[in-house]
């Protein structure tokens, strides 16, 4: 599975109501370090299939979701468990780090 593309018309379904954890990365395209991370969400996406999701949010196509998550710098990454953050980072970070911080999300 790929990243999903999430959006104001299919957030609730992919993400909110969601039975698998999810991962939602906020980005945009003038963002460096979201395209340094956006090959890493590839690979973490193909990699644990069935253990989480991944799911991409535009900014500049949907501020009205990053108003509401309070997203004020990019890359942001929330993690959703039953439709409620449950974990957040900051940044670009390696792909190490990044799993690593997924795996202590699922517990």
């Amino acid at each position: 599975m790929t990243c999903i593309k999430a959006d104001n018309s299919n957030f609730e379904n992919e993400v909110l109501t969601s039975s698998t954890p999810v991962v939602v990365d906020f980005w945009a395209e003038w963002c460096g370090p979201c395209k340094m991370i956006a090959p890493i969400l590839d690979e973490i996406s193909m990699e644990m299939q069935g253990q989480v999701k991944i799911a991409k949010v535009n900014i500049d196509e949907n501020p009205e979701l990053a108003t509401q998550y309070g997203v004020r710098s990019i890359p942001t990454l929330l993690m959703f468990k039953n439709g409620n953050i449950s974990s957040h980072m900051v940044g670009a970070v390696s792909k190490g780090r990044l799993c690593e911080w997924i795996k202590e999300g699922l517990g």
